[in-house]
């Protein structure tokens, strides 16, 4: 019943409140209240896309190792070393692989 009425009242706000006249300057994009004088942007950088996104896996991943060391005393130590072994050359051969792929490197334009 409470669906019911949620949907009714949802269409009926559709409804009246329908945009009617939709003018060509209200649909462009505005820059702070007025027209952009100049168009050319610099292009987004996807260099800097693919730093930010290792800067997160490595994080992450670091943000994970960090409890196991402070842990080490409830852990078996044998359990423990292949743990953080493995997490550690997942790190590695991941950063290997950026590199060897020209991830890392920045260009200039």
């Amino acid at each position: 019943m409470f669906t019911l009425i949620a949907m009714i009242m949802y269409f009926l706000n559709i409804f009246f409140m329908k945009k009617m006249f939709l003018e060509r300057e209200k649909m462009i994009p505005l820059e702070c209240g007025f027209n952009m004088m100049n168009k050319n942007l610099l292009p987004f950088s996807i260099q800097f896309y693919y730093m930010a996104i290792l800067f997160l896996i490595f994080d992450i991943e670091i943000s994970l190792m960090l409890p196991m060391i402070q842990k080490l005393y409830y852990f078996f130590l044998n359990k423990w070393l292949i743990l953080f072994t493995a997490i550690s050359l997942i790190l590695i051969f991941g950063l290997i692989l950026e590199w060897w792929k020209n991830l890392i490197k920045w260009d200039y334009y």
